[in-house]
């Protein structure tokens, strides 16, 4: 496996990572985002210092992938109920 070691700035800092070349854009795109949070929320609402817009970066970041897991799991039983309904179209066909 190809593992780069790459920095990430988040919130003033630089982080250091070992990471897989596959993740190295994607790291590289959430570590984008992730500042570009903490700059909308540093001007849009009373934000003290970086952990509270970090806090708050945590709660969007969680709450967005909470909302995709559950519109995934709707995808997912919806696509079994279809398949199934095929499947049961198929078996009366061969009948």
């Amino acid at each position: 496996m190809d593992v780069r070691r790459i920095t990430i700035n988040v919130a003033g800092r630089v982080y250091p990572l070992n990471v897989p070349a596959a993740e190295e854009e994607t790291l590289r795109k959430v570590g984008k985002q992730i500042e570009a949070m903490i700059k909308d929320f540093e001007l849009n609402f009373d934000v003290r210092d970086k952990q509270d817009a970090l806090a708050m970066c945590a709660l969007k970041l969680g709450t967005n992938a909470e909302v995709s897991a559950k519109a995934n799991e709707k995808n997912i039983n919806a696509s079994n109920d279809r398949l199934m309904k095929i499947n049961q179209l198929l078996e009366d066909l061969e009948k």
